[in-house]
């Protein structure tokens, strides 16, 4: 039989409940989080905090929201206020950039203040990753075509090659969002392609499950706006109001939760997970732990 110190023990411990998976669905609405029938994140968020009340930055647009998640600040601080925004043509200045002229990102501050940690990020809007700066982002992964199958797979093989290491891992896709524009929020399209996502999240959290990587992972199920009719961008609450939620071994079991909520909040409770304190952050970040969702 063999032992393990009380030392290796807890260094297994603290890589285990240092991985981080972020599933993103662009455009899911409130709304449609309410009607539709998701089963499989259903029983995700069941084991944690689900907020359906959470507000997007403005404008109610993708690249500022995801920017925004992804770097603990809104509009006004990260300068990223349009799709078209790029690191060398933009019009709002950021109040903090790093030497290549990007706001600080959630996986910079995990690069310089988390050992050994691994970073991914997939995706498959191609502008989506305009506003990260590369290098912090050990594997990246872009799918045509609004097609997701392949980068949740590599996901998975992410996850699974780095399973002894803190991870932090971005799976995103943008088919919700595009059946909104093409058939409007809350058609049948709208409805399927929110369908065909859970069962593409069951699927990947079946293969967590089996593979022992489920347990000590947490997850984060994120979006950037709603959306109206066949459009978003503006102050309506169907656009303005989204579902955020997040679980794992240091989330209390909550459920549905009333709390005050923000786009802008995701990277703080992920480097909170990581087990960094504010005073490692960036002074430029504005936003907020939410209330009573750490045990």
């Amino acid at each position: 039989m063999i032992f393990l110190s009380a030392a290796i023990l807890l260094t297994f411990t603290t890589h285990a409940q240092k991985r981080v998976v972020i599933i993103g669905l662009d455009g899911f609405s409130a709304e449609g989080y309410n009607t539709i029938k998701h089963p499989n994140i259903d029983k995700l968020v069941s084991e944690g905090v689900l907020s359906t009340t959470t507000r997007p930055v403005m404008p109610s647009v993708t690249l500022p929201n995801w920017t925004s998640h992804l770097t603990g600040s809104g509009p006004e601080e990260h300068g990223v206020t349009g799709n078209d925004w790029t690191v060398i043509r933009h019009s709002l200045e950021a109040i903090d950039k790093d030497a290549d002229g990007y706001y600080p990102s959630i996986f910079k501050v995990l690069k310089e203040k988390v050992p050994d940690v691994k970073t991914a990020f997939y995706y498959n809007w191609a502008e989506l990753i305009n506003s990260m700066n590369k290098k912090y982002i050990d594997e990246v992964s872009f799918q045509y075509n609004d097609r997701y199958d392949s980068n949740y797979a590599k996901a998975f093989s992410f996850i699974a090659a780095n399973k002894d290491n803190p991870s932090l891992t971005f799976l995103y896709s943008v088919h919700t969002d595009h059946a909104g524009h093409g058939y409007g929020w809350m058609s049948p399209q709208y409805i399927s392609a929110v369908e065909a996502a859970d069962s593409a999240i069951g699927v990947f959290l079946d293969r967590l499950k089996a593979a022992n990587l489920y347990k000590n992972t947490h997850f984060f199920l994120i979006t950037d706006h709603g959306g109206k009719a066949k459009g978003h961008g503006g102050t309506s609450m169907l656009e303005m109001q989204v579902p955020w939620a997040v679980t794992g071994p240091r989330i209390r079991k909550t459920g549905l939760a009333t709390i005050y909520n923000s786009n802008k909040n995701t990277s703080l409770v992920i480097a909170r997970i990581f087990g960094l304190k504010s005073g490692e952050l960036p002074k430029s970040w504005t936003g907020n732990i939410p209330e009573g969702i750490f045990k």
